[in-house]
């Protein structure tokens, strides 16, 4: 119950800044080329510092056999997300497939799950979930990339992978933790309050791209569903009895499938609008299946309790 009511608080918050953003959009407070720049300010600026802010914490080398499992656990179960979305959407037209792939590979865990985790397990949980949210920062700004762009040469995509903040801000933040690097209390809270502002800025843009289309023919399409229902229900339930076949017990895989399980990532919407994909699409996938998550999260992660905990 504890759980449920946790994830019902957190997607209730999304929502409400969502319905800003709708708000927003309505009156015209922001045009379609402010929301290209928020969108840049986002992708360039706010998110590489809430990823080096989340390796700003202190090293402890007694639990880092278990960050070993978890990150073993973190690149099994995204890359089965990922091999399930590139099969399934393979007979997919180009102009849906790429969108589609990148909704149901990557999720919302650093928001969604980070809250349950901390309720669940505490600090120490908070810090095996940095090690998933570390694979998938790498994989989001490297094959993310590639699924939205495909027109890209490999020149091109090399170029923009080495140049990328978040992907620059990832090597720093891995040498700042594993070199346990002193960082001055100013520059942390600097990076605190920054990286906060990623999951309200994500979820206004999100809403103003919402205000855009009518709400009813989001609901309607039907490549939402197919959508959520390979990101929120096959491939989470897959993954776990992955981990039981392979007897991953204990707290790092269930912390592993609660991430795994959480909706679609937020950015999912900022990068159909980046790389001119279809935006309807887009936010109805993160709109319905962050709203479905206060059910199918709670639900996985007892799940996930009773067979591989």
């Amino acid at each position: 119950m504890d759980l449920a009511l946790i994830t019902a608080k957190q997607v209730f918050e999304l929502f409400i800044l969502i319905l800003s953003g709708v708000v927003i959009g309505k009156i015209k407070m922001v045009n379609e080329e402010g929301k290209g720049m928020l969108s840049n300010l986002l992708i360039y600026f706010v998110v590489p510092f809430m990823i080096i802010n989340s390796y700003m914490s202190g090293y402890n080398a007694e639990i880092l056999k278990n960050m070993g499992r978890m990150l073993f656990y973190s690149i099994l179960t995204i890359c089965i997300g990922m091999a399930l979305s590139i099969g399934i959407t393979f007979l997919m037209k180009k102009e849906v497939r790429g969108i589609i792939r990148f909704a149901t590979t990557f999720s919302n865990a650093a928001y969604m799950g980070f809250p349950l985790i901390q309720a669940m397990y505490g600090s120490e949980g908070v810090l095996y979930a940095s090690v998933y949210v570390t694979v998938f920062n790498i994989l989001l700004w490297t094959v993310g990339i590639v699924y939205v762009s495909e027109s890209m040469s490999f020149k091109e995509l090399l170029k923009k992978i080495v140049t990328c903040p978040p992907i620059i801000s990832v090597a720093v933040g891995l040498i700042i933790f594993l070199a346990r690097i002193p960082v001055a209390d100013v520059l942390k809270d600097t990076f605190n309050v920054v990286g906060g502002m990623n999951t309200p800025l994500s979820m206004i843009i999100t809403g103003i791209t919402i205000s855009q289309f009518p709400l009813l023919s989001i609901l309607k399409d039907k490549r939402v569903y197919f959508t959520v229902i390979l990101r929120m229900f096959i491939i989470p339930v897959i993954c776990t009895l992955v981990m039981y076949l392979i007897h991953a017990h204990g707290m790092v895989a269930v912390i592993t499938i609660i991430l795994e399980a959480c909706p679609c990532a937020a950015i999912t919407t900022l990068f159909a609008i980046k790389f001119g994909h279809d935006q309807k699409l887009a936010v109805g996938a993160v709109t319905l299946s962050t709203l479905i998550s206060i059910i199918t999260l709670p639900c996985l992660a007892l799940l996930a309790g009773e067979i591989i905990m």
